[in-house]
């Protein structure tokens, strides 16, 4: 599943987003030309994004922070911005710029923390914006758990476009990671190269801290009929869809 946009306007320009995707797409297109020279951009990334093994013994514990504005090619760049620019608005709006700034921060040290502690001794480097947009994504479902999304999920050649409620979003997204992350610890060669339990370690400092940020705040409840009444038809018509295109 990938979120297209949500319902939830803002009533401010979300300053901070815009300065977070401005930073992580400068700093992709300084080492571009990197993409193509495979043994210089290998270089760059024991030097700058987050070896496991390296941390462990003392070196280079910088890289906790600065992975995290470093991305391993252009589809991977762009679905994180985009996830940000989807999620970041409303909650910056409601955070205001100094809370918003430290959630993110927050969640990506954790999500780079909690990728360290389930692979102390890798030799390989991880990186990307993910585990602190996972806490942006956490964040903004405990405030917002009713404010619909427009999804897309391609089901072989066919994309489906479809409304959901966030909080259902991020519970199928969360549980996802979850069952990738385990069989990681199973077979660790199958993980896919996806640094799964920095997404949960973010996505837990993400849920986990928003109260304490806006302790006064209480989840968004607006939609919360229209919840109950569409829930079910959108059910039975997510029923309809997978049997139409499995008979």
């Amino acid at each position: 599943m990938f979120p297209i946009r949500d319902h939830n306007p803002s009533q401010r320009t979300p300053y901070v987003t815009y300065a977070l995707i401005a930073i992580n797409v400068i700093v992709f297109i300084g080492y571009w030309g990197l993409l193509a020279d495979e043994a210089r951009l290998t270089l760059f990334f024991d030097a700058w994004a987050l070896t496991p093994a390296d941390f462990t013994s003392g070196d280079k514990t910088y890289t906790i922070l600065t992975s995290m504005f470093l991305h391993g090619g252009v589809l991977h760049i762009l679905s994180n911005m985009w996830t940000l620019w989807v999620f970041g608005p409303a909650l910056e709006d409601r955070l205001g710029t100094g809370r918003f700034v430290l959630l993110y921060f927050a969640a990506g040290l954790a999500a780079g923390a909690t990728h360290f502690l389930f692979n102390l001794s890798s030799p390989i480097p991880t990186l990307g914006a993910s585990g602190a947009i996972a806490g942006i994504v956490a964040a903004y479902v405990t405030r917002f758990p009713y404010a619909w999304l427009n999804v897309l999920q391609p089901i072989g050649l066919l994309p489906l476009f479809f409304y959901m409620p966030a909080i259902l979003f991020a519970g199928l997204w969360f549980t996802a990671q979850v069952i990738a992350a385990t069989g990681s610890l199973v077979m660790p060669a199958g993980g896919g190269g996806v640094a799964w339990w920095a997404h949960i370690g973010g996505f837990i400092v993400g849920w986990l801290l928003l109260p304490r940020l806006a302790p006064d705040a209480q989840p968004m409840r607006e939609q919360d009929a229209a919840l109950r009444s569409a829930l079910w038809p959108w059910l039975a018509w997510q029923r309809w869809v997978f049997w139409w295109w499995k008979r």
